[in-house]
């Protein structure tokens, strides 16, 4: 497992931005991959992106894709979700994740961050 922080996250208006950061301790072979998840109050956790990271390949959900970005600074072991437009159904808190399995699954991931506030006001 990794120890992972992530951070950036905050209040904005429909049709803003935010960049979460997720900052990990290492990546190792156990932890290539990282996704970002959400969770709004009364839902399921749901997949935003994910990122192989030795790779550099990325992947944005469906219904997310146009609007948000995922992406990695190797050097800086830390990979961030360029959100943009917006709306207040992105309410929720996201969290990171790293695993083995690139999946869009939440039980593929073993290492997970303590999660960051995103509230997005109409």
């Amino acid at each position: 497992q990794v120890h992972l922080v992530e951070s950036g996250g905050g209040s904005v208006q429909a049709g803003g931005s935010l960049r979460l950061s997720c900052a990990a301790s290492e990546y190792t072979a156990n932890t290539p991959c990282v996704a970002w998840f959400r969770q709004a109050p009364g839902n399921e956790r749901e997949a935003v992106a994910r990122i192989y990271v030795p790779g550099d390949r990325p992947y944005v959900a469906d219904s997310m894709r146009g609007r948000f970005t995922i992406s990695q600074d190797n050097a800086k072991n830390t990979v961030y979700l360029q959100m943009n437009s917006l709306k207040p159904e992105d309410t929720g808190v996201y969290y990171c994740a790293a695993g083995v399995r690139c999946g869009w699954l939440a039980d593929g991931y073993n290492s997970w961050g303590q999660g960051t506030q995103v509230t997005v006001s109409s």
